[in-house]
């Protein structure tokens, strides 16, 4: 058992940078083998999801290709890793719970944390979204094949599995597979040096749903194409249910079959887009909520609007800021998560930030006018903005005292001393105010 998770990691090596082996996989501890069932261990919960996001089928493919078989990962958290998962109250339960056999023989890699519940629906995806319910409640009905296209990381996998977990709840008689193309084309490969086509087609022609992911690996992969095709076509022809997910829209895949992009545009064809902002806060404080983790709004906000290309990365950013807390015994707060991500966000230069960006604003945030800021109204919450315009700009610009008093009503240079230090010492007893500055910076400096 060591040995052959000693030969499986030195292929996930190759397929890992060095940074994410150390930290990802290296920590991982091989705990039983129970015929196709192998359970590992990891340190926590936030290791365990990470893996089964990111990692667990790239771990899956190096364990089968070392041992000859399909063998299903499972993760088991901290001390539990090192019992035998038999006597685990929840494996044992695992195993001794009555399953039908083809049901799980079908869809081992259903990923139970992907569910419709879990995903966070905003205008970017809702028409996805709605599309993936109707295929899981009504299949083969409306919309087959249904083909959901988008960027990496922005929920197409999440989808895909939702639909097997949700089919399964309403159908739970329904064989249904859920299969990367690499898995698939793995799969193929090894029945063909096997000798075992007649159980590889068996298995994918006698299903009620086929949920296959990243099809464009398969393109230009002519006998990989040609087995797909031909499933396709069994399935379709009986009435079975195909969804299939892709980087990019069928006539976009370079080297793809024609007949398979021909097949793929007969349904409906849903793409995923970038979440916008109001959509990011949402999901990083779903994932906060289900992980138990305090997360304030403005930090919320704060990783929203620096994670832009993709969801995974908005859950990335979280993890770190959570382990980093918990290591460093620190609640979370905004200074923390700068300090955690400072290397990886890449910051607007200051340089580019002048007196009338900071004016304005401090305008827009405050909801004072912009003239009524430069003028010489003692209003309590003009002067305030006034101070927090004067302050915010000795900050983040090179201008002399004389020179923000200038372009802020052509004030003395004393009353932005003033201004300044009692802003500072102000942001000290008053976290509103500090929360309220912060999040003028963050504006000011994610402008373009």
């Amino acid at each position: 058992m060591e040995i052959l998770w000693e030969k499986s990691i030195k292929l996930i090596k190759e397929k890992v940078s060095q940074h994410n082996f150390d930290t990802w996989i290296r920590p991982i501890k091989v705990a039983s083998l129970e015929g196709d069932q192998i359970y590992l261990s990891v340190p926590n919960k936030f290791f365990k999801d990470w893996l089964m996001e990111n990692y667990r089928p790239v771990i899956a493919d190096s364990l089968t290709s070392v041992s000859g078989v399909g063998l299903v990962v499972n993760f088991l958290i901290g001390e539990d890793g090192a019992q035998n998962p038999a006597k685990s109250p929840a494996i044992e339960k695992m195993i001794s719970a009555p399953r039908k056999a083809p049901l799980v023989r079908t869809n081992p890699s259903l990923n139970q944390n992907y569910s419709f519940e879990r995903f966070v629906v905003g205008a970017s995806n809702q028409f996805a979204h709605a599309a993936a319910v109707s295929v899981a409640e009504q299949p083969a009905k409306n919309y087959n094949p249904l083909f959901i296209y988008g960027g990496v990381g922005l929920g197409k996998t999440h989808l895909l599995n939702a639909i097997g977990i949700h089919a399964l709840s309403l159908y739970p008689e329904m064989n249904v597979v859920y299969v990367s193309a690499e898995e698939f084309l793995n799969e193929l490969v090894n029945s063909i040096r096997y000798d075992r086509m007649a159980k590889f087609r068996e298995k994918y022609r006698n299903i009620d749903y086929l949920l296959i992911d990243d099809i464009q690996f398969i393109a230009g992969k002519g006998k990989t194409e040609e087995e797909f095709f031909h499933t396709f076509n069994t399935l379709h022809d009986s009435g079975k249910q195909i969804v299939v997910t892709s980087d990019k829209f069928p006539k976009d895949i370079p080297n793809l079959e024609g007949r398979l992009r021909s097949r793929f545009e007969w349904g409906l064809i849903a793409d995923i887009q970038l979440p916008e902002i109001e959509t990011r806060i949402a999901i990083v404080e779903k994932k906060a909520q289900e992980n138990g983790i305090n997360l304030p709004t403005n930090v919320a906000h704060y990783i929203a609007s620096h994670a832009e290309s993709n969801i995974r990365e908005l859950e990335g950013f979280l993890i770190r800021i959570a382990a980093y807390s918990s290591l460093q015994e620190r609640n979370i707060d905004i200074e923390l998560a700068r300090e955690v991500l400072r290397k990886i966000i890449k910051q607007v230069e200051n340089e580019d930030i002048t007196a009338e960006d900071i004016l304005k604003a401090v305008s827009a945030k405050t909801g004072i006018r912009l003239s009524d800021i430069k003028s010489h109204k003692k209003n309590k919450n003009i002067v305030l903005s006034r101070q927090i315009a004067m302050y915010l700009t000795r900050k983040m610009t090179t201008l002399s005292f004389p020179d923000i008093g200038e372009k802020v009503g052509g004030r003395d240079h004393s009353t932005v001393i003033y201004a300044t230090n009692k802003i500072r010492q102000n942001m000290e007893s008053d976290p509103s105010l500090k929360n309220m500055i912060e999040e003028i910076e963050d504006i000011l400096k994610h402008k373009n």
